[in-house]
């Protein structure tokens, strides 16, 4: 209890100046010089070159600035009613006994990252930029590939060394781009340029970016980009942070990867799939030509043996020996070579033969033909053979 009849010079006496000093003292060194705050900004709006924020918990409020001369360096700009994660410091205005906070950096929390997310998704679904049939068939063999990431980073590393280990025969080309913050119309403004003039032969894009918070990915939640990304005219693989993450530029891409390394290992053909299956390519076209050629000398055996059977010279021997064996058996059957064994031939008056004795009769005249000339004679009597 304070004892108003107390001497009141014995209590410490201050200007105002004097006052705002000693608290501004207080606040100084017994306040972290600096500081993180999970907030929510219910006011946005620049003045003067610098951005005020009012900063809420819903409970509690304070005002915050960030100063020009830092705004140029930040990767996000709050809106209305988004959820932030701000690193500064205590501002203490003397002059006027007033407290802020003095922004150095400002992020999107997750909440304000998954609430674009679903805003942009939602919009793009009904106008049918996520269609599965609107996704174009990757190359089987690209010829030439374009990266589009941060140089120099880890993540293009992984794609040019895992590129030359896998399929060294496709030409890759670089183009670099930011990778995080408000940054988007960087990325648009390449990915134009290639629309309108691919005179490198282009079969392929990729939009790689490595590891990190979902914060960080908030860059490839943007409409516009996603947009630009839906309508390309040649296929775009996304690798964009770790496996588990997703962003609408992963939803509208022609195929999203896992991670960047995944995304070129997804676009090229392996190099040691490729030369083990020509090697069983090979196997089987040597076995299909050993089989192939060996019907064919069956085939041409055969028919050599029909043509060697059935050619001139052997048809000529054949017939040559067919007239030599009919000659030898009209031989055999030749009259001469009877009349030669002691067989005769009679015949009448008219020249024909006599076969039986039924034949002639007594007083018929004959003429019997023997090997060295023919007898004349007259038929005196004819004797029959008893049977």
């Amino acid at each position: 209890m304070i004892n108003n009849n107390s001497n009141n010079e014995s209590l410490p006496t201050y200007t105002i100046s004097e006052l705002n000093e000693s608290i501004g003292l207080l606040l100084s060194r017994g306040f972290a010089p600096i500081f993180t705050l999970n907030a929510t900004v219910s006011k946005a709006q620049i003045k003067k070159g610098h951005l005020w924020v009012t900063l809420t918990d819903g409970n509690a409020r304070i005002d915050g600035v960030v100063w020009s001369s830092r705004l140029k360096s930040l990767k996000f700009l709050p809106k209305d009613d988004d959820g932030v994660l701000v690193v500064g410091k205590l501002n203490f205005w003397e002059s006027q006994a007033r407290i802020s906070v003095q922004i150095f950096d400002i992020k999107a929390s997750i909440s304000t990252v998954l609430k674009q997310f679903e805003i942009v998704k939602s919009k793009l679904i009904k106008e049918g930029l996520m269609d599965q049939s609107l996704r174009k068939k990757l190359p089987k063999y690209p010829k030439s590939i374009g990266i589009l990431t941060s140089v120099p980073s880890s993540a293009l590393a992984d794609i040019l060394r895992t590129a030359k280990e896998r399929w060294p025969l496709t030409k890759l080309f670089v183009f670099p781009i930011p990778v995080q913050g408000n940054n988007q119309k960087e990325i648009i403004l390449t990915l134009s340029k290639l629309k309108l003039s691919n005179k490198l032969g282009i079969n392929a894009l990729v939009i790689a970016r490595g590891g990190g918070s979902r914060e960080d990915l908030m860059l490839f939640d943007n409409e516009l980009l996603a947009r630009e990304i839906a309508t390309f005219p040649i296929p775009i693989v996304t690798g964009i942070g770790h496996e588990d993450d997703l962003t609408i530029a992963d939803l509208v891409s022609d195929h999203s990867s896992a991670t960047p390394t995944a995304s070129i290992v997804d676009l090229l053909p392996s190099r040691e799939i490729a030369i083990s299956n020509i090697l069983e390519s090979k196997k089987r076209m040597q076995e299909y030509f050993y089989w192939f050629f060996k019907n064919k000398k069956n085939s041409l055996i055969s028919k050599k043996r029909i043509f060697q059977s059935h050619s001139p010279l052997i048809i000529i021997k054949a017939k040559r020996n067919q007239i030599k064996n009919m000659h030898q058996l009209f031989e055999a059957l030749s009259p001469s070579r009877w009349l030669k064994r002691g067989f005769s031939i009679v015949t009448n008056v008219t020249g024909e033969t006599i076969f039986s004795v039924k034949d002639i009769n007594r007083n018929d005249a004959l003429s019997i033909q023997l090997v060295d000339g023919k007898i004349s004679t007259k038929v005196d009597n004819i004797n029959y053979d008893k049977i």
